[in-house]
């Protein structure tokens, strides 16, 4: 209410309503007005409401409110009719669309067009509503006057849910959730970095302790040249390998380094540097130092979880190169996972004859739950495993996206096939196109976070899931 009061109460003056002679005119702008609080709502839900928080404003309302006007005023010339397709173009497009510079976000503002703009919004026997619940239906006051729009926004209550946005009420629980994460990385930061005088373990013993049990995990360096003569045959996947053992070594050496270099500092025999400083401090507050996080793939874990996951890619190496590579490939565990996808591409197009530029992927998921469910590897493209479905949830037994799961905010997603074909070959029906994130802050203004596309069936329409704000991701926070 308080947002679409904003906008209806203060920026429409009175006798705004009556400048166009169109009877449409009134609900046209209450439809924009709601529209402009529903897309600035949206940034309280963080990256599952925009994957970047635009400033619309009021000067966007307003020049829409213009455009709305002139072509109405146009259409009366002509014969009367509204015309749709030109003003769901200019708002979502150009207007506000002209803010949004991710494609996904263009999406959803587009989505609102579609559902907030069509004749039906005036259709008498099947009533159009916003938003309805049990409690509370959002629509278009039937009486078109300023004051009378005001009345019935002063009825609605003052706190909406997320559904009214058309997100999952679980949206809530990600926002509040994130606000306790952001308290306790604060409190963290704000913690003395003094040393213990109450008889316990002082700050340098910890964090000495926690750089050996670190040291104690790295492994050694990869041989890359023995490794390349013993790949025989250097195929576009084998590159890839190549490429991240390379990268690979670089975070362990740096790793390495850091962690001798600093007991040596703690025990007063060389100097301490800033960076030293600077690793020492996230040691000691379970974070994952500024530059082995440069050396490595994007990540939310704690130093705890991620050293884990630093493990768990080393052992996949491995299994790469001692046995061939894997039947399910853990794309989370790839410092640059598009590149093995764009390899698997270029194989197909290589051993097919096919262009390069005229290929795609074909995505499908899968009834295998874990990556040992897999007997056989594909002859073209990969089996993944490791994927994380926020927004919605799976339906294994009908193979298709569903609601989320009250309180589930994220779930693994089973097994996905992906298969490079050739794109006018690919037919799809009844799926959704789901954009595939490294982690949960998806993508930034830069580009970047985005690794591939990937078809997921549904037996909803898609505007439901993009307002839901579906999206998989390589790595649970």
């Amino acid at each position: 209410s308080s947002g679409i009061n904003a906008e209806y109460g203060v920026k429409i003056p009175s006798q705004a309503l009556q400048d166009c002679s169109h009877k449409a005119y009134p609900e046209l702008v209450f439809v924009l007005a709601f529209f402009h609080a529903v897309v600035q709502e949206r940034r309280k839900y963080g990256k599952i409401g925009w994957n970047i928080p635009y400033d619309f404003n009021e000067s966007d309302f307003r020049v829409c409110m213009e455009l709305i006007k002139t072509y109405l005023d146009k259409s009366m010339e002509i014969d009367g009719k509204i015309p749709w397709s030109s003003l769901k173009y200019l708002i979502g497009e150009v207007m506000y669309g002209g803010r949004a510079i991710d494609n996904f976000d263009r999406r959803i503002i587009n989505t609102y067009m579609d559902e907030y703009m069509g004749d039906f919004i005036f259709d008498s026997f099947q009533p159009f509503f916003f938003y309805k619940d049990k409690e509370i239906a959002y629509n278009i006051p039937k009486e078109s006057t300023r004051d009378k729009f005001l009345e019935y926004i002063d009825g609605l209550p003052l706190a909406n849910t997320p559904c009214v946005f058309g997100l999952h009420s679980n949206a809530e629980i990600g926002y509040f959730t994130n606000a306790a994460k952001d308290m306790c990385s604060y409190m963290i930061e704000l913690q003395p970095q003094t040393s213990s005088s109450d008889g316990g373990i002082s700050r340098e013993q910890y964090i000495e302790k926690v750089a050996s049990d670190i040291e104690e995990k790295l492994p050694v360096l990869f041989e890359l040249d023995r490794i390349r003569k013993q790949l025989g045959e250097i195929t576009p996947t084998a590159v890839v390998l190549l490429q991240e053992l390379e990268r690979f070594n670089a975070l362990i050496f740096k790793m390495k380094m850091s962690v001798m270099t600093l007991k040596r500092a703690l025990a007063g025999e060389v100097g301490m540097s800033a960076e030293l400083d600077e690793v020492a401090k996230a040691l000691f507050n379970g974070q994952i130092p500024a530059s082995w996080r440069r050396l490595a793939p994007d990540t939310l874990k704690s130093l705890g979880n991620w050293i884990a996951h630093f493990e768990r890619r080393y052992t996949q190496y491995i299994e790469w190169i001692e046995k061939g590579e894997p039947a399910v490939m853990w794309l989370s565990g790839l410092h640059i996972p598009e590149s093995y996808l764009t390899a698997l591409v270029q194989a197909t197009c290589r051993k097919n004859g096919w262009p390069l530029d005229k290929s795609t992927l074909y995505t499908t998921v899968t009834q295998h739950v874990k990556a040992g469910d897999v007997r056989e590897k594909l002859h073209n493209g990969c089996y993944v495993e490791g994927l994380y479905l926020e927004g919605g949830s799976w339906d294994i037994e009908n193979s298709c996206l569903r609601k989320s799961k009250p309180k589930v905010l994220v779930e693994e997603l089973p097994i996905l096939k992906v298969i490079p074909i050739e794109a006018h070959r690919l037919k799809l029906q009844n799926t959704f196109r789901t954009p595939v994130y490294t982690t949960s802050e998806r993508r930034n203004a830069m580009g970047v976070g985005l690794v591939f596309e990937a078809d997921i069936t549904t037996k909803e329409h898609n505007s439901h899931w993009v307002l839901q704000g579906v999206a998989l991701m390589l790595n649970a926070d």
